[in-house]
C-alpha cells in the first residue's frame, strides 16, 4: 500500500475528486494549507503599500491505495489538476506499512475500501 499525499490548486478540487471517483477511488482526505516553491509566494499591492505573501493557500490530499493503484492514482491526479501555469502542484507517495479498519478490525488492503 502506498500513501499518496497531492498538494494542488483549491480550485481543482472538485476536478480532482471526479476524476478519481472514475477510477474507484472514493475516499480521501483534504486539508487546506498553505506554502510556496520556487514561485516565491505573491506581491499585492494595497494602497500606499506593498508587502509580500510568503505562503498561498492550495489543498492536500491524502489517499492510502494498493500498490497496483498507485500508477492510475497518480496519472488521474496529475491530468485532473494541471493548468500548466506555476504553482500547480506536488504529488508525493509514501509506502504505508499496515492499515486498520477500527469499526470492523479488518487489516491490510481491505481496511481502505
Amino acid at each position: 500500500m502506498k500513501k499518496i499525499e497531492a498538494i494542488i490548486k483549491p480550485f481543482k478540487l472538485d476536478d480532482v475528486k471526479d476524476r478519481l471517483a472514475e477510477i474507484g477511488i472514493h475516499g480521501m482526505t483534504t486539508s487546506e494549507v498553505k506554502g510556496f516553491g520556487r514561485g516565491g509566494g505573491k506581491a499585492p499591492v494595497y494602497p500606499g503599500a506593498e508587502y509580500i505573501v510568503d505562503f498561498v493557500p492550495r489543498v492536500k490530499l491524502e489517499i492510502v491505495v494498493p500498490d497496483d493503484m498507485v500508477h492510475l492514482t497518480l496519472e488521474t491526479i496529475t491530468d485532473a489538476a494541471r493548468t500548466g501555469h506555476v504553482g500547480d502542484g506536488k504529488i508525493f507517495v509514501l509506502p504505508v506499512d499496515e492499515a486498520l479498519r477500527i469499526r470492523t478490525g479488518e487489516s491490510g488492503p481491505d481496511a481502505l475500501s
